[in-house]
């Protein structure tokens, strides 16, 4: 990467009114309609999620140190695991990188003043909150003991009173993600800049199309399965449970068919981000660009039709589980054209070594051991065995801790300079990045091991014989939970002591670099015509003369 000091040294600053400088007070960031600000409000709250749910999940691995249920019982067990994953699913994972990242990112990469609906987009951001308020009461009401997946007839006959409360909860949260969605399929739509077609779009930009197109066709979905759990629990209604003439593998078919889904609502945006960190950190444009980005469209279209695949021990019909092996082959195919064509872009790369790509190559690692353990649970004859064991634990967590997460972070720390306006500390994010990545392995791993010797899910005790990989696991929770932490001090202080970034650190062609950092109220100063391709680093850019990288390196007052 360039030297831009010297550059930075010989430029004046100019005065703007950037978005965070433009009204400090409390009730101008809580009305705000700008985008940017709504990001950040997201930014703080799911970051505060995240640490909650994490302090979960420490508390599990606590717990298996020992074989025998020493430190919680079995019922607070059910109550602490169950805790972690609504949390982390509802109220991190889902919203992470689109209601963060996305809010923030897709104006200014599309040369838009702000999003489609500024209110609707505030008024996400209260459902989101409302949500979690309401499922946060349940928590303290005594906490429910089914599980983040709510299966009936447990959670409609025999769980406790608060199964309802706390789907309640994400059922606000899930129009929250709706609002979301249509904001950003509307923006896309109308309010691209002159020049910026579709396929001069940022792959980032067409990740979070296809996620909204499933956060608009699959939520409705879950939300009305709550609706009938809520029916059934209040009215004893017969629905799910077959001792009223309910049909509980019903219940099964409605939530995976959208929480399978769901699941790429979670890791499509983490595929934007790696599309971006992987060309911007190669200098190259993306090898196959349009198969990257209808590889896009196709896991959203293709991810409706493969939820049958949690259901091989559920007494669904065999015939029905052929085809749904077959689909979940299928599923795997744009994933695949993803992986290939960033490490093709890859070859022969300018790479440089910043915290950012660490991070891209960490997802590339994690998410190929998380992809290829999914075609083991796709085939019905080994599902059959691994099902409900640790196996299922660390692929899913390979998924979305080592996809989400490590693109979150990548995310963070590429756009931090962007959002804020400072540079955090090199050293520390490298340090970080790696903590992260061997805390991950050190956690996750030894649960495929676990899985395959029968180690179930779920329970507070084991067998002794399973020990010693369960401390493997929880010292690398500790690992982990260092590697997350020290994000929070080194970017915190940078917000206070950084140094003040230049509008284009990187030295990068997209249009979310050629404006202020952080950037202006309005985004541009006008409106920006683009003239060149996506990823385009020679001079088509503009970024080939020594005078175009001072005008875009100029810092914001």
């Amino acid at each position: 990467m360039q030297n831009i000091d010297a550059i930075n040294s010989e430029i004046i600053e100019r005065p703007a009114v950037n978005y965070l400088n433009n009204g400090y007070s409390l009730k101008s960031w809580l009305l705000t309609r700008d985008h940017k600000r709504i990001a950040m409000l997201y930014l703080a709250s799911v970051s505060f999620f995240f640490m909650l749910g994490g302090i979960f999940a420490g508390l599990i691995r606590l717990e298996l140190l020992t074989p025998q249920s020493d430190l919680l019982e079995s019922a607070s067990y059910n109550k602490v695991f169950t805790a972690h994953g609504v949390i982390m699913v509802f109220l991190f994972l889902i919203p992470a990188i689109p209601a963060t990242l996305g809010n923030f990112l897709i104006p200014l990469m599309i040369g838009a003043k702000d999003l489609a609906f500024p209110r609707i987009n505030l008024l996400s951001w209260y459902l989101y909150m409302s949500g979690a308020a309401v499922a946060a009461y349940a928590l303290l009401q005594g906490g429910v003991d089914t599980g983040w997946t709510f299966y009936a007839p447990y959670s409609t006959t025999f769980s406790n009173g608060y199964v309802v409360a706390t789907g309640l909860g994400a059922f606000i949260i899930g129009f929250s993600s709706i609002l979301t969605g249509l904001n950003f399929i509307v923006t896309v739509h109308t309010m691209r800049a002159p020049g910026m077609t579709w396929f001069r779009l940022p792959l980032f930009v067409w990740a979070h199309y296809a996620t909204s197109l499933i956060m608009i066709l699959g939520t409705p979905v879950v939300a009305i399965t709550i609706l009938l759990l809520a029916l059934e629990r209040l009215a004893k209604v017969g629905i799910f449970d077959p001792a009223i003439g309910g049909d509980p593998i019903l219940f099964q078919h409605l939530f995976w068919f959208y929480s399978h889904p769901a699941v790429y609502i979670m890791i499509l945006p983490s595929m934007g981000v790696i599309s971006e960190l992987i060309a911007n950190f190669s200098r190259k444009r993306i090898f196959g660009y349009e198969f990257v980005a209808f590889s896009s469209i196709a896991i959203a279209v293709i991810g409706f039709i493969v939820w049958g695949h949690h259901l091989f021990v559920s007494g669904q019909s065999i015939y029905a589980g052929l085809v749904f092996s077959f689909l979940t082959m299928v599923v795997a195919i744009p994933s695949a054209v993803k992986t290939f064509n960033w490490t093709a872009t890859l070859y022969k790369g300018s790479i440089s070594w910043d915290t950012p790509m660490l991070y891209a190559l960490g997802f590339l690692g994690l998410f190929l051991v998380g992809g290829l353990t999914g075609l083991f649970l796709g085939t019905a004859g080994l599902d059959i065995h691994l099902s409900d064991t640790y196996f299922i634990v660390a692929h899913f967590h390979y998924i979305m801790v080592g996809g989400t997460v490590m693109g979150y972070l990548g995310g963070i720390h590429f756009w931090w300079s962007k959002m804020t306006g400072r540079e955090y500390s090199e050293f520390w994010g490298k340090v970080s990045a790696m903590v992260v990545f061997i805390g991950f392995n050190l956690l996750f791993f030894p649960q495929f091991i676990l899985g395959y010797m029968g180690m179930p899910r779920r329970y507070a005790s084991y067998p002794e014989e399973l020990q010693v990989l369960n401390i493997f696991s929880t010292a690398g929770a500790s690992v982990l939970g260092v590697g997350f932490i020290m994000p929070v001090f080194y970017l915190v202080h940078s917000l206070f002591f950084g140094k003040k970034a230049a509008d284009n650190p990187w030295l990068l062609p997209g249009l979310e670099w050629r404006t202020a950092s952080p950037p202006i109220t309005e985004n541009f100063e006008s409106t920006p015509i683009v003239t060149w391709e996506a990823y385009e680093f020679g001079e088509e850019s503009g970024l080939h003369t020594e005078e175009a990288r001072r005008t875009t390196l100029a810092p914001t007052a």
